[in-house]
């Protein structure tokens, strides 16, 4: 850095425009711009860089206060000073960037980035940046996978598992793996570590083929040689077993894979009897179905079995083909023909798509055509693959029966790109005890849940940090802060018992955990309850402030939700209450895309109750779908409930890191810098950041 002359007749002009933070021709603490740095006879530049370098500190504090806006301003006060300062450009596209303004955070950042500021990790986030914003949602098309790492069933020390069969992967990143050889249930975390195993019944497994999870929650398994199915809570505990051998109704012969409806009706493809057999949730039997009829040749060897809305997709190993039956196993058709698949295994729903094992292949069958597209090809080295499930991270989790590992595969632009990994806030209150907000996720911003804090690595100013330890990850937490907005149009007017229904349902069923508020959404927005949610079991509308309009300015609505939610929960949600409908100005300030994008920058889901049967309008649609909300009329037969429970499950990739810092804050005036690197198996992040000590 430049050293500059201090002539003396300017110090006491300094020392007043820089207001203590920098002396005149003293260095700037901050800036690296020659301008910044450099002092004329005048000392104005000198006098520039410290104004400017309050006004910047300011702007940070603001940003990791959550006051966005603020920040905004405080950053492009500080470039009204210095407006060549990369820094000041880098912090003011975050600054925008979290304010759902992306075009603006996209330009400011590219400005830095032509100075020949912020290198590879600067471009690579303008590059994920446009990339989600030109691009649709559209997780579930049928993409090619390649491998990003495995876990192996042994290791130089120890067996861990023989012949992987099935595969289910868990909401917090961890998978149960069923193996065969070995007949063992165990859970996996996203290192590849053992958690929990377990060797089922008293009398343990007895060739374990299948896993699936229930509506209920708990776990099902069934056992090929032992010719039943046995249940487990979630987290692997025995609880009972049903069904036996034989041919009757109840009856199995080799069961083999599962599947289970809407109505919770539990489907095994039986092998030995060439047929699928039906129980109910309890393990009832009911009936079964795939002999021969008049328009049907009868089931050869079923094995994958897979329910998708009212229809029951079964795969055939003798014939090759896939048939449709409806619920109560009456035969369809074909969706598949004849000699498509040589070795087909296990057929798992994700989407509108069945993905079905076949030998050394994995595809994705679309199940209104049929049509096929190969996701992974494990080449012609011996391989057996029999069950594939996409996790909790965007992956399709593998198993190979004869290599003996579970493969992780990735998509090819997810591998390459690397995590996206974002600093969000940083609290040094305690300095030198440091807190980082940390959010990890994949470059289609899916979050990145489960990992530990082995996946971390923390330095300043590129040294390694002192007593690192990972505080929490969101995606454990069993509950959310959540904001209602009460749509006060005409449209929903006539219908305010029933949002008093789904106002007292979804309060009660947040288990007075978390924080509740109520907006109503009116031509001005209005905060009418914060507090526990057992503050509202006596919710009345008649009590809003807010009168019905004809004009609802939704937009101003939804932003003063988030705002309030921004400092809250890691899990946090918006429920909008209303007929679904919006005016014409409901989105006037704010557009949808900016409004998405404040949304999922900020970790919020927009969820939708409609007091009226039917669809939302496109807006509210559009607003649920890019910000993994949902919809849900307030008199479905599960109830409201269901909703909290929903957005509690959403997968949070917001982790909470502390650690002890070594640098020298000089009285609080030193900008400190941070970086946070995140790793598994192949995949990395990075981000580098930086922030003020307290003022001393």
């Amino acid at each position: 850095m430049k050293k500059t002359k201090i002539i003396k007749n300017t110090v006491l002009f300094g020392a007043i425009f820089t207001c203590g933070i920098l002396g005149v021709g003293a260095q700037s603490r901050v800036f690296t711009s020659s301008e910044a740095n450099n002092v004329t006879a005048t000392g104005a530049r000198s006098a520039q860089a410290g104004l400017a370098e309050q006004e910047f500190r300011r702007g940070v504090q603001a940003y990791y206060r959550g006051s966005f806006n603020d920040a905004v301003m405080e950053f492009e006060k500080a470039l009204s000073y210095l407006p060549n300062e990369n820094i000041i450009l880098d912090w003011l596209g975050k600054s925008y960037y979290r304010s759902g303004i992306e075009g603006s955070a996209l330009q400011q950042w590219k400005f830095a980035a032509d100075n020949g500021y912020g290198g590879l990790l600067l471009q690579n986030r303008i590059e994920i940046v446009r990339e989600r914003r030109i691009t649709n949602n559209d997780y579930e098309s049928p993409v090619r996978y390649t491998e990003s790492g495995s876990y192996a069933g042994k290791n130089e020390d120890s067996l861990l598992f023989s012949q992987p069969i099935s595969v289910l992967p868990n909401p917090d990143g961890t998978s149960w793996i069923l193996a065969y050889g070995t007949n063992e249930l165990i859970c996996l975390d996203v290192n590849g570590l053992v958690t929990t195993r377990t060797s089922g019944p008293l009398s343990g497994f007895d060739r374990p083929m299948d896993v699936i999870r229930l509506k209920s929650g708990n776990l099902l398994v069934s056992e090929f040689a032992g010719d039943r199915l046995s249940e487990f809570t979630k987290n692997g505990q025995y609880i009972k077993s049903f069904g036996e051998k034989g041919r009757g109704i109840g009856g199995l012969f080799g069961p083999q894979y599962l599947a289970q409806n809407d109505s919770e009706n539990i489907y095994v493809s039986d092998f030995g009897n060439s047929r699928i057999d039906v129980f109910d949730k309890d393990g009832n039997p009911l009936f079964f179905f795939g002999g021969k009829t008049e328009d049907f040749s009868g089931l050869k060897g079923p094995t994958g079995v897979a329910v998708v809305g009212n229809e029951v997709f079964v795969v055939d190993a003798v014939t090759g083909a896939i048939y449709k039956f409806d619920e109560a196993g009456n035969y369809l058709g074909l969706l598949c023909k004849e000699k498509t698949f040589k070795k087909p295994e296990s057929m798992k729903v994700w989407g509108n798509y069945l993905v079905l094992c076949d030998k050394n292949h994995v595809y994705s069958i679309d199940v209104v055509n049929g049509s096929l597209f190969e996701n992974v090809g494990t080449g012609n080295a011996p391989s057996r693959v029999t069950s594939a499930v996409p996790d909790a991270n965007g992956n399709i989790l593998v198993t190979d029966f004869v290599s003996n590992e579970v493969y992780v595969m990735a998509k090819m632009s997810e591998l390459v790109g690397g995590f996206f990994v974002q600093i969000d806030r940083v609290n040094a209150d305690n300095f030198p005890n440091v807190v980082l907000d940390v959010k990890i996720e994949n470059r289609r911003r899916q979050s990145v849940v489960g990992l530990k804090e082995t996946n971390f690595f923390i330095t300043e100013d590129k040294n390694p940090v002192q007593n690192l330890k990972l505080e929490g990850a969101a995606y454990v937490n069993d509950f959310a802060d959540i904001t209602l907005v009460l749509d006060r149009s005409l449209s929903s007017a006539h219908y305010e018992q029933a949002m008093e229904t789904a106002v007292k349902e979804i309060a009660a069923a947040m288990n007075d955990k978390g924080t509740l508020r109520i907006v109503s959404a009116g031509s001005v927005p209005v905060l009418e309850y914060e507090g526990a949610p057992s503050g509202v079991a006596k919710f009345s509308c008649s009590r809003l402030k807010t009168p019905v309009s004809s004009n609802v300015q939704l937009d101003l609505a939804l932003r003063l939700s988030a705002n309030a939610l921004i400092n809250g929960e890691h899990k946090r949600s918006i429920i909008l209450v209303g007929a679904g409908t919006v005016s014409q100005d409901a989105f006037s300030k704010y557009g949808l895309s900016d409004m998405a994008a404040f949304l999922n920058n900020n970790s919020i889901s927009l969820e939708t109750v409609l007091l009226e049967q039917g669809t939302a309008d496109s807006e509210i649609e559009f607003l649920c779908d890019s910000t993994e909300g949902g919809m849900y009329y307030v008199y479905r037969n599960q109830g409201l409930s269901g909703v909290v429970e929903d957005i509690v499950n959403i997968p949070s990739g917001l982790y909470r890191l502390s650690y002890t810092s070594a640098l020298q804050t000089e009285f609080g005036q030193r900008y400190l810098p941070v970086e946070v690197e995140a790793y598994l198996m192949n995949r990395s992040g990075r981000d580098e950041t930086g922030y003020f000590a307290p003022l001393q």
